[in-house]
């Protein structure tokens, strides 16, 4: 579980080989920001690992040359774009607050980190597309070797067509489920974000466009827990609100997120906004890195969490609103689910009936009462 902490490698900030002094006379200046104060206090943050070295695919990928494909109707493009985000990946997380509103706000450092990830196709219907998210990470070793392959479950998409509910986030580790008008519905899909235990994490809906430079798809704005890079350092505001642009190209793809830091009243209603936010992370299409450790941890270990989003379905299914108690007895969540996946993978043969059994079990003393 210490791994959790170095999902994402170090970014190497543009202050890393030089003085203070040189860094306080350059004045270093981030894109879409007010210039950096006088010291070097505001350095990035993010990962604290060293990653290796990646080849870039500069070959435009099958994904992209189906979306170009002649003769689609907007519905097969659609599809296709959807699709094209799997496949193997450096990814680039950045984010950097660029407005304050509060009476006392302080900017908070810039985030740069990044990591290699495989995007795998779990399901693929007609009208239901499933992409579940593996890092698989190599560190370098102080010696200067290679360590062996780090296996993480990261987030998961579901994307669905015409989709007529979904989930909100409402602040305080808690979703409602709402319906979306046929207006907004039709011929759109919605994109459904779950995070790495598959609890839910946001949900909107938004139109796909496409041209022949690129295909990309803006989601209607919506409410969302705090980020894992945010909600162990930060403590000043309760709901990330935004939208989320991806942008499909021939390289790979990109995700750009705005989004705005907001506190809530006791009641749940809005108090203040505290800050706004520009991110996007850049989805690199890779060669020569080997994701077989993940392609093993989707076969073996993916038997269990198909289990877990079925209890996760069966939840959402039943249920209007849904509430998670963010530790139990000082354990989050992922924990057992993540200890148990690893149980799996350690073992002979899954048994999807013990498996069942023991997600149920794990997510709902997790569950508010």
């Amino acid at each position: 579980m210490i791994i959790i902490s170095l999902l994402i490698f170090n970014q190497a900030s543009a202050y890393d080989e030089k003085s203070k002094d040189e860094c306080i006379n350059k004045q270093e200046q981030y894109v879409f920001s007010w210039a950096l104060s006088n010291t070097c206090d505001d350095t990035p943050r993010g990962g604290t690992s060293k990653g290796i070295e990646v080849k870039y695919d500069d070959s435009p990928h099958d994904g992209w040359l189906k979306i170009q494909q002649s003769g689609l109707t907007k519905f097969e493009q659609d599809r296709a774009a959807i699709l094209a985000m799997a496949g193997p990946y450096r990814v680039d997380f950045n984010f950097l607050e660029t407005v304050g509103f509060s009476e006392n706000f302080e900017r908070d450092r810039p985030y740069h980190s990044w990591g290699t990830e495989y995007v795998y196709v779990v399901t693929d219907e007609p009208e239901f597309i499933s992409l579940q998210h593996i890092m698989v990470m190599y560190f370098k070793t102080d010696e200067g070797g290679v360590s062996e392959p780090m296996v993480m479950k990261h987030w998961r998409q579901d994307w669905t067509y015409q989709d007529d509910t979904m989930w909100e986030y409402q602040g305080n580790n808690s979703w409602r489920k709402q319906s979306i008008e046929d207006t907004k519905r039709k011929g759109n899909w919605s994109q459904a974000v779950f995070q790495v235990d598959d609890s839910p994490r946001y949900e909107s809906i938004g139109t796909w466009q496409h041209n022949p430079s690129f295909s990309t798809w803006v989601s209607d704005t919506t409410q969302r827990p705090l980020p894992r890079r945010e909600y162990s350092v930060r403590d000043d505001y309760h709901i990330l609100e935004g939208f989320n642009r991806h942008t499909i190209n021939r390289f790979g793809w990109v995700q750009e997120e705005e989004n705005w830091k907001k506190t809530l009243n006791e009641d749940g209603t809005l108090k203040a906004y505290q800050s706004k936010e520009e991110g996007i992370g850049r989805y690199s299409r890779i060669v020569g890195t080997n994701f077989q450790p993940g392609i093993d941890y989707m076969e073996k270990a993916g038997l269990f969490w198909a289990d877990v989003r079925l209890v996760w379905d069966e939840l959402m299914t039943k249920n209007n609103t849904l509430a998670i108690n963010k530790k139990v007895d000082n354990v989050s969540l992922f924990m057992p689910l993540f200890g148990y996946a690893q149980e799996v993978m350690d073992s002979d043969d899954y048994d999807s009936e013990k498996g069942l059994a023991k997600a149920r079990e794990i997510i709902h003393k997790h569950l508010k009462d």
